[in-house]
C-alpha cells in the first residue's frame, strides 16, 4: 500500500517506497506511476484509462515524496515550477568519511546511456547543488542537499567526484557491499498549488535503518 500524503481534484503526494520503479521500464516490474493509477481507479470507481501526469523523476533504489499531477493543467502548472526552480527538492544523504562545513558542487554531467551511469565532462549539462553538513558519526555523514538541477545521478554521481560518495551506492562508491542499501532519500518537497497558488511543503522522517538511525 502506497503511503498517500495529500490528495485534492489536481494533485496526489506520495511517499515513494525504496527499489520501486517510478515510471515501467523493460523490466516489466510493478511501477509507481500504474499502482497510483490502479489506487485512483478503484477509489473512484473510473472506466478506462485514468490520467496522471508524472513530474518529476527518483532513482529506483531512491524513497522519498513525490507530486503527480491529477489533470493535464495541473501538470503543466507543474512543469513550470520545476523548470523555473519554484518546486524546491531537499534530499538528505549519507556519505563516507568526515566531510567538513557547508558546500556547492557545481560539475558538467554526461550520462552513458548503455550502463546508465552519468560522469563528469566538460560536454555534459550543467549540475547544481548546495550543501549543508548535519553531522558525522562514525565516518559517515548526514547531509542536507538542496538540488538546483535534476541531473541524471547527479547527487550519487558529484558526491562520489569529490571523493565522498554516498552509502551503499552500487554505482558510483567503490566500496560498495553487498545487500546495503544506498542512503539517499527525498525528505522534503515544496511548491505552488497550480490552482490555488499557496505554497505548500511536505516532510517526511528519515527511514528507521542503518546508516540513517545513528543521526536520529
Amino acid at each position: 500500500m502506497i503511503n498517500i500524503l495529500y490528495e485534492d481534484n489536481h494533485l496526489l503526494v506520495v511517499e515513494k517506497p525504496i527499489n520501486v520503479l517510478v515510471q515501467a521500464d523493460d523490466t516489466k516490474d510493478k511501477d509507481l506511476l500504474t499502482l497510483l493509477k490502479e489506487y485512483l481507479k478503484e477509489k473512484y470507481k473510473k472506466p478506462g484509462n485514468v490520467y496522471l501526469g508524472l513530474i518529476h523523476r527518483l532513482d529506483r533504489v531512491v524513497g522519498g515524496v513525490m507530486v503527480f499531477a491529477k489533470t493535464s493543467k495541473a501538470a503543466g502548472r507543474l512543469s513550470k515550477q520545476v523548470q523555473s526552480h519554484e518546486l524546491k527538492k531537499t534530499y538528505y544523504a549519507v556519505v563516507c568519511g568526515n566531510l567538513k562545513g557547508n558546500g556547492h558542487i557545481e560539475n558538467y554531467l554526461l550520462k552513458n546511456a548503455k550502463t546508465n551511469t552519468s560522469y563528469v565532462d566538460k560536454k555534459g549539462k550543467l549540475a547544481i547543488l548546495d550543501y549543508e553538513v548535519v553531522t558525522c558519526r562514525e565516518n559517515l555523514t548526514l547531509v542536507k542537499i538542496d538540488l538546483k538541477t535534476g541531473r541524471h545521478h547527479q547527487i550519487r554521481v558529484q558526491f562520489s567526484h569529490i571523493g565522498y560518495p554516498l552509502y551503499g551506492d552500487a554505482k558510483y562508491n567503490s566500496n560498495y557491499k553487498k545487500g546495503e542499501q544506498i542512503a539517499l532519500f527525498a525528505k522534503e518537497l515544496s511548491f505552488y498549488h497550480p490552482v490555488t497558488k499557496e505554497r505548500m511543503t511536505f516532510h517526511l522522517d528519515l527511514p528507521h535503518r542503518y546508516p540513517y538511525h545513528l543521526f536520529q
